[in-house]
């Protein structure tokens, strides 16, 4: 039978989880297979080469490009600091010398005498991957990195904004359906992840942040109040870079949409566990979605394989996204092999799904599933 490909957003309570921790090049692995790591763990180092300061010596000297190392009191391979004497003239009897101070701490890279220009090469830049999630080094990438398995709680969201955080869950709101005000964001709250239901104001958001909050999980956002925070118009294009001390990871879409009762529910049963979350999002080719991890370091439980999503099928949980009933989620009753006219006079596949009681026939693009264990 015909099938649609259709897009998934995982809400797992108990998966194999494994997560690459790598250098953006060479260095040191500090971590070997077996080692039992925390998220705050540093399991892989590195230097990143300083930059680069060209300087025009032989210009500000006044004098031929050929003769400058003459000149130079420090030579190729030498550390200089800030505001030392870098090369100096000779001056006459002594008297009406003129010099070049180093503008920055660094190593002097080379002096050319064909250019007369001396690259001065800043302190490296040293560069740490903490382990992010608590679990076993599974395997190591030599020289750059390693892979850590941990079993637990892994949910993905819509959409987010600020990158890698941890932190205790705590639940805020009585329901999925509860909104977050500003008045329930407290000091108590602090390097913790809030779970909330519906959504999150602007105001509310921004008391978060003063507040200290290390992430906020929550159904919906303001697409216009994303302006305000990042300072720039969201286009496509990748989060998770911004210098935000509080993740947001937006479970069901923008507006007031309720969180979805299953992502709820196994939020709320681990309350006070230590979470993971990551509001890194990409939505164009190699897609990356916020995630929230929490590991179960209970060993009884057995861990339930990711199933690959084949595609929608009857008794399958799926999120409607788009109009009229966009954000809303439902179980597919039926999968009509024929095309149906829709609206707009073209002919699609359907699906008839039950929201809430109600039967409704939609496309099937503009159906996702969720997975669930």
């Amino acid at each position: 039978v015909a099938h649609s490909y259709t897009p998934g957003l995982k809400v797992l309570k108990n998966t194999e989880i494994l997560k690459e921790r790598r250098l953006p090049l060479k260095g040191n692995v500090a971590s070997k297979v077996g080692d039992i790591v925390s998220p705050d763990d540093i399991v892989a180092n590195t230097d990143l080469p300083g930059n680069v300061q060209m300087i025009n010596v032989a210009n500000l000297l006044n004098v031929d490009a050929s003769d400058i190392k003459n000149y130079m009191i420090k030579n190729t391979g030498e550390s200089i600091q800030k505001d030392d004497l870098m090369a100096e003239t000779k001056g006459l009897f002594g008297y009406f010398k003129s010099g070049v101070l180093s503008p920055v701490d660094g190593t002097i890279e080379s002096i050319s005498d064909v250019t007369g220009q001396v690259v001065l090469r800043e302190a490296p830049i040293p560069v740490e991957v903490d382990a992010y999630i608590e679990g076993k080094i599974n395997d190591v990438i030599s020289d750059e990195g390693v892979v850590i398995k941990t079993n637990g709680v892994f949910i993905q969201g819509i959409f987010g904004i600020g990158g890698e955080s941890r932190g205790e869950i705590k639940t805020i709101v009585d329901s999925r359906e509860t909104e977050i005000k500003k008045a329930m964001i407290t000091d108590e709250a602090k390097g913790k992840i809030i779970i909330g239901g519906s959504f999150i104001s602007l105001d509310a958001y921004k008391k978060a942040i003063e507040c200290k909050v290390a992430g906020i999980v929550v159904g919906g956002f303001n697409y216009y109040d994303l302006e305000e925070i990042l300072g720039y118009t969201l286009g496509v294009a990748i989060t998770g870079s911004e210098d935000l001390v509080t993740s947001l990871i937006v479970t069901e879409g923008y507006g007031k949409i309720q969180m979805g009762q299953q992502t709820f529910d196994l939020l709320n049963s681990h309350n006070g566990k230590l979470a993971s979350v990551n509001g890194a999002t990409q939505i164009r080719a190699g897609v990356i979605r916020p995630e929230i991890i929490i590991p179960i370091n209970d060993s009884t439980t057995s861990s339930d394989d990711i199933k690959e999503t084949l595609g929608i099928v009857i008794g399958s949980l799926v999120r409607v996204i788009r109009s009229p009933n966009f954000g809303k989620i439902g179980m597919v009753k039926e999968l009509p092999s024929e095309l149906r006219k829709m609206e707009s006079e073209t002919m699609v596949r359907v699906a008839i799904i039950d929201i809430d009681g109600n039967q409704f026939e939609i496309p099937r693009s503009n159906l996702e599933v969720v997975e669930t264990d």
